[in-house]
């Protein structure tokens, strides 16, 4: 016999699907998180002198 809360995460997996497809979910804002990413490592390239600018 299903539990209570067995019964509200069944329910919960067919209201809110996982996306299928293979791209992100959220595209703008893992653009942005690589843009920052990189500036990130960036940033430490020339504070320990990989980077000569």
């Amino acid at each position: 016999m299903a539990t209570n809360t067995e019964n509200k995460q069944k329910k919960l997996q067919e209201e809110l699907p996982v996306p299928q497809s293979g791209s992100p979910p959220y595209p703008y804002r893992t653009a942005w998180a690589v843009v920052l990413l990189v500036g990130n490592f960036l940033v430490a390239a020339i504070y320990f002198h990989l980077i000569n600018l």
